[in-house]
Order: structure tokens, then C-alpha cells, then sequence
């Protein structure tokens, strides 16, 4: 019988990542969407955008190919792509002796379970779940029938603190607050078009939908936020579809967006619209005592 063998590359350097890893991520790009979209803002902002800690990266090669990937941009947790048991334990050994920080991990539900309790083995780490997610993919996008007044409009340089105040929002409602300073996430997205609003009649902005760059035929909507004495009233459902709808004209293959499994009402309005489910995904937090 023919032995296997297999190891993980550690790198700093995102080309030499995405030379190896490249074709792997971008053969299932639902399932790798936040990989491809880290990588390549990476790539199109510069590997500080992120803050002063360099990123590190890896991929699982087994007899010729790779089999799995991951990265981690501090502050932030790592994030995988799916391994089974033998590939989490090898790889939470590793980063264990190579002294790599691990505040969390987040990846698809059973990847991220696995890894989270062999790392608590190898390390003693305590993990909490912080979230639950399901991914969803547009399979055919069923604008909402009855569509409150106003208009969409691409937010732009007036709207940068108004985005950054609605950012803040949203990431503190999700447990993520603190990571990225808002009023740079704003410019980041205003530098590409990357928000769209729904305003009232009156030009009052009420609501907003985000996409990433499109990348290897997929984007990601989100962030999707209302304030919430405005919710209730459809603001999200029109401008998520709106933004779905300027995806596809766009020619993107793969429209693509996060719900958290909490929120029955996102989830509901999601599948109303046309997006169906891919899988679900967790993220957890790790505690170390001493």
C-alpha cells in the first residue's frame, strides 16, 4: 500500500499563499468566499489594513495537491477552510509550537467544532460559541412585491459618517466591535461603490446594504443594516434585492450572503427574495486561564 504523506506550509508572504492555494479557493468559491475576499483586499490594499501584525497563512498539501487552506489578519480569529479531525489536530499542533496567537477560530460548523476542541486539548484554551451562521447563495432573485417609498442610491463621501455610525452599530450587534476603526472600513467601501442605501422620499437615509469585490465570479452582501427604530418596514429587503440585482447585471456567477442562525427574520426575508442555503458556519472565541 502507498504510504501518504502530507504537511502544512506556514507563510508570511500572501503571493507565495495564493500560488499554492489559489486554484483550491477559487475551485469552491461559495465555500471560500471570506478567504477570497480577505486575500484579495489584502492584495489590493496592502497586508496592513488590518493593523500593524503581520498575516500568516497556510495551506494542507497531500500527494500533489492541496487539500486545505487557512489564514489569520490579527486582530482577528483564524479562519479555516473545512478539515476533518487528523487535519484540525495536526494543524492546531503546529501553530502551538510555532507560538501562533489563536483568539478564536471560525470556519463551517463541524470544521470550526473539531478544530475548537482539539485546540482546547493541545492548549488548555476554553471555547464559546459567539455565533451561529448559515451561508446562502441568490439562486434566483425574487424582487419583493410590495417595496416601500423611496429610492436606492450608492453612498459616497457625504454619507462617511453616517456609515461609520451605522458600521459601529452593526459590528457591536454581532460581537464584533473594536476591530476595524470605522471610519476607515467607510472609506473602503465609498473607494468602490461598496454600499448602497435606501432612502425615504425625502432623501433620508434609512437603511443600508454592503457587497465585496467581486472575486474569482462571487461577492458577499453585507454588511445588511437598519437602524432598529426603522425596522420592520421592508428597508432591508429592498435594498439587499437592490443590491442582488446590480450583482447580477453585473455579471457576477456567485451572489452570496452570511445570516445569522439567531434571527429567524433575516433568514425568512433572505429565502423571500431568492437566496437558498450552502452551509452553515460557526465562530468561536477561546479563553486561556493563567
Amino acid at each position: 500500500m502507498t504510504s501518504v504523506t502530507y504537511e502544512w506550509q506556514l507563510t508570511h508572504d500572501l503571493d507565495a499563499f495564493l500560488g499554492r492555494a489559489g486554484d483550491f479557493l477559487r475551485a469552491r468559491p461559495d465555500r471560500h468566499t471570506v478567504a477570497l475576499t480577505v486575500t484579495d483586499g489584502l492584495r489590493r490594499r496592502g497586508m496592513s489594513q488590518y493593523g500593524g501584525s503581520a498575516p500568516v497563512f497556510g495551506t494542507l498539501e497531500r500527494d500533489g495537491a492541496v487539500r486545505g487552506a487557512f489564514f489569520r489578519t490579527p486582530p482577528y480569529r483564524l479562519n479555516l477552510t473545512s478539515l476533518d479531525e487528523r487535519d484540525a489536530r495536526s494543524l492546531a499542533a503546529l501553530l502551538a509550537d510555532a507560538g501562533i496567537e489563536v483568539p478564536g477560530v471560525s470556519a463551517d460548523k463541524d470544521t470550526a467544532e473539531v478544530f475548537a476542541e482539539v485546540w482546547g486539548l493541545r492548549t488548555g484554551a476554553r471555547a464559546k460559541r459567539l455565533r451561529s451562521e448559515r451561508l446562502y447563495r441568490l439562486a434566483g432573485l425574487a424582487v419583493p412585491e410590495t417595496v416601500p417609498p423611496g429610492r436606492p442610491r450608492v453612498a459616497d463621501e457625504g454619507d462617511r459618517d453616517l456609515l461609520a455610525r451605522w458600521y459601529t452599530e452593526f459590528a457591536e450587534s454581532i460581537g464584533e466591535g473594536g476591530y476595524s476603526e470605522p471610519g476607515a472600513w467607510a472609506d473602503g467601501r465609498i473607494s468602490y461603490g461598496g454600499i448602497t442605501l435606501w432612502e425615504t422620499p425625502d432623501a433620508t437615509p434609512v437603511a443600508m446594504a454592503g457587497v465585496t469585490p467581486p472575486v474569482a465570479g462571487q461577492l458577499r452582501v453585507g454588511p445588511v443594516y437598519t437602524p432598529a427604530p426603522l425596522r420592520g418596514r421592508g428597508y432591508a429587503a429592498a435594498v439587499t434585492a437592490e443590491v442582488s440585482r446590480a450583482a447580477l447585471a453585473a455579471g457576477v456567477q456567485e451572489v452570496l450572503l452570511f445570516t445569522d442562525l439567531a434571527n429567524p427574520t433575516s433568514n425568512g426575508l433572505y429565502r423571500r427574495i431568492g437566496y437558498r442555503p450552502v452551509a452553515d458556519f460557526a465562530t468561536c472565541d477561546f479563553t486561556y486561564e493563567g
